[in-house]
């Protein structure tokens, strides 16, 4: 593995140092400098709450002393108290970070040389495993403490072991809270005002407790100012530390509303504290600007909500395959969220539904969908409000639901400023797909098989700066021999200047492997991840979805027998901006077969050998290519060769196997739009959709003006008039 050449990767990882490497792939190359290891780190586990407390070691180096004290500095800034163990492996303790994803540490143990590196990947809390969080038994019961016939005792739990082999822990309250720094009186119409986040230590809940993984307590109400933090969470640390130490070997619970730390006047009178609260969130949303206007709109049924993987992706608050738990959305079976924030005020959507697939909304029920003037997964570049993970969104968009709708019965003012967004403006993505060995199906919907071996452009788009590419394969047959037809293998991507991303085949059947910028990711430990300019989801081995900034969605799946299945998502802004294997996205499947160099090759009455020249005239290059060659076999079978002249196919025909996420896409769903119940009134039915009736009635005493049922057109327009109900005694 290791190559003697008196060079090292002090300083340089990433880099290729003349006759040995310090960059990922020289582990499989065997030519890594000999102290790769020593200064190009490994940790284990490799991800933890943004925060912070959590430990991690450092693999394959060793530190003597056995007694030096480590220092672990994080994004070139942040530095914790790190420390080594009796067999010389160091460990490093995460710190508070206010932002998810990877990022980059480095360590020292002489406190002013930081010569050793890698990387940790800073995790939404909410997004943590259950069993490295304190859970809050009966959670419920914490955030409605004080509210009428909600007392008692409370109870904690967490895991003995994440505190280490300590006796004896600490247990304290910590609040959040954002300030407003501002020293003008400014109406904020065109942005929020500045804000300063503050994660403070408040106050004890035990000392010197005995570390048994579980700790019940009859909560006080606070005194000021204490009582003016009203979310926060509970850590449990080692007794050896301080009150209120930061950044030390920690766990924490999930942020919550603090409703049994409040003061004695919402124990008094919760109902109309809550309402004070918020009303008083009335007046100071009224002085922001309207974010309503940017966000995205959602999509009109679930199916199509849970196939546009590009542009939205499960809340987990609300999520069908585990049960539908919609605490805050009753009557919906799932949600979904838009993974990117709006372009300005960097607020979010969220879209929900019911059993039916139909979209439930504010208009109609408490359990409707609300978009938030902050994004609940944050938005880069994270580390100021409102762009802070979790904590933005709590303090913007969940307390006030607390104060309004859970507190008190005040609902109509929350969604007054958080209404469901419709989708009559919505448009599904446009999708493209290459299956079995391997079909092509373009954005256009042409389809043809090419059988070419090497590495391809699947689209191309240099005006939004997008290249996805394909990697083709012979395939082997059951015997052992090499077929003369071929397969996809891998896929590599990337928008602009994120990260490239490549999808390929692992070693065990029917799996894939994710590497970022040429280095292998591990989903063993988390299945979502931040990247810079991407997001990556891996629910399991056989799946990998890549969403860009742009709204563009990549779905890669694992099928039987080791073949690749790969759908592309675009965006309708993507419209005539694209070519390659995929064609061009312009609705005009003629012109769909484009060569590199500008010719146009009929889709009717074309032969295979003439789809065969096209294919290869998308051949990549080594100055374009974005894929890993990390093997000797990569190297010599593509890196010096993009398309393999000598490789014949048999030209034949096959049926292509349908892709699902293209039949939940491939239709136009038209919506109407909401419509309210009169005033005096009731309305029966509450889909919105091409083909559905609305009828209204009115209270007795009142007389129907109007029509009594509408219904939807092809058209998305309402039929009849608009109906109202007017009192008898006013005829």
């Amino acid at each position: 593995m290791y190559v003697s050449s008196g060079q090292s990767c002090e300083g340089q990882c990433g880099e290729t140092r003349g006759t040995c490497s310090c960059h990922a792939t020289c582990v499989s190359l065997l030519t890594c400098c000999g102290d790769y290891r020593q200064y190009c780190l490994q940790i284990s586990p490799y991800s933890g709450t943004m925060m912070g407390g959590s430990v991690f070691s450092i693999l394959n180096a060793t530190f003597y002393p056995i007694t030096m004290l480590l220092c672990c500095r994080f994004r070139g800034e942040i530095e914790t108290v790190g420390y080594t163990d009796g067999e010389g492996r160091g460990y490093c303790v995460s710190p508070l970070l206010f932002q998810s994803g990877w990022l980059p540490f480095d360590v020292s143990t002489d406190g002013r040389n930081f010569n050793s590196s890698g990387e940790y990947l800073s995790v939404h809390p909410s997004k943590m495993d259950a069993a490295f969080k304190v859970t809050l038994v009966n959670s419920t019961q914490w955030q409605y403490y004080g509210t009428p016939n909600t007392a008692g005792t409370l109870r904690m739990t967490w895991n003995p072991s994440l505190i280490g082999d300590k006796d004896s822990v600490n247990i304290e309250l910590w609040g959040y809270r954002e300030v407003n720094t501002s020293t003008s009186d400014t109406t904020w119409e065109e942005e929020l005002p500045p804000r300063r986040a503050e994660w403070t230590y408040l106050y004890s809940l035990g000392k010197g407790l005995a570390n048994s993984g579980s700790f019940s307590f009859t909560p006080k109400s606070s005194e000021k100012p204490y009582s003016d933090w009203e979310m926060g969470s509970v850590r449990v640390s080692s007794s050896i530390y301080t009150d209120g130490a930061r950044d030390v070997r920690a766990v924490w619970s999930g942020a919550h509303a603090l409703a049994w730390h409040l003061e004695e006047a919402f124990r008094q009178a919760s109902a109309a504290w809550a309402l004070d609260r918020c009303l008083a969130w009335d007046v100071l949303e009224k002085s922001l600007p309207n974010f309503l206007e940017e966000v995205v709109d959602c999509p009109c049924t679930l199916a199509q909500a849970r196939a546009d993987t590009g542009r939205f992706h499960t809340d987990y608050g609300c999520d069908m395959e585990k049960g539908s738990v919609c605490t805050y959305h009753p009557g919906s079976v799932h949600c979904v969220r838009a993974v990117q924030a709006s372009p300005v005020y960097r607020a979010g959507q969220q879209c929900c539904y019911d059993s039916t697939g139909a979209q439930v909304l504010t208009g109609d029920s408490i359990g409707g969908s609300t978009p938030d003037r902050a994004h609940d997964w944050g938005s880069p570049p994270y580390r100021d409000p409102p762009r802070i993970p979790s904590f933005s969104h709590w303090m913007y968009d969940v307390l006030t639901f607390y104060y309004c709708c859970l507190w008190s019965d005040h609902c109509h003012v929350y969604f007054t400023h958080r209404p469901s967004s419709g989708c009559r403006h919505y448009t599904p993505p446009t999708a493209g797909a290459v299956l079995g060995d391997p079909h092509f199906l373009t954005f256009d919907g042409v389809r043809y098989t090419f059988n070419g071996k090497g590495e391809y452009y699947l689209v191309l788009s240099p005006d939004r700066g997008l290249s996805v590419q394909g990697r083709t394969e012979q395939v082997k047959l059951e015997n052992g021999t090499l077929s003369k037809a071929t397969r996809l293998s891998a896929v590599a991507m990337r928008e602009r200047s994120s990260d490239v991303i490549e999808v390929r085949q692992a070693e065990q059947q029917n799996q894939l492997e994710v590497l970022r910028n040429q280095q292998v990711l591990s989903f063993t430990e988390q299945r979502w991840m931040d990247l810079h300019g991407v997001f990556l989801y891996s629910p399991t081995p056989q799946n990998v979805t890549v969403m860009f900034s742009s709204g563009v969605g990549l779905e890669v799946r694992g099928r039987e027998g080791g073949a690749m299945a790969l759908t592309v998502l675009l965006p309708p802004d993507y419209a005539n901006l694209t070519q390659g294997l995929l064609g061009q996205m312009n609705s005009d499947p003629l012109d769909d077969l484009l060569t590199s160099l500008g010719e146009v090759v009929s889709p009717d009455n074309t032969s295979s050998e003439e789809i065969f020249t096209f294919g290869a005239s998308w051949k990549t290059s080594n100055e374009t290519s974005l894929f890993t060659y990390d093997t000797k076999y990569l190297l010599n079978t593509y890196y010096y060769v993009k398309h393999d002249p000598d490789f014949v196919p048999a030209f034949s025909v096959s049926g292509d196997p349908a892709d699902p996420l293209i039949t939940s896409l491939c239709f136009l769903v038209v919506s109407c739009g909401w419509l309210a119940s009169p005033r005096y009134g009731e309305k029966i039915g509450t889909r919105y959709l091409e083909g559905s009736t609305v009828s209204f009635t009115c209270n007795s005493g009142h007389v129907l003006y109007g029509s009594p049922e509408r219904s939807c057109l092809p058209s998305g327009e309402w039929t009849g008039e608009e109906t109202s109900c007017i009192s008898g005694r006013s005829l």
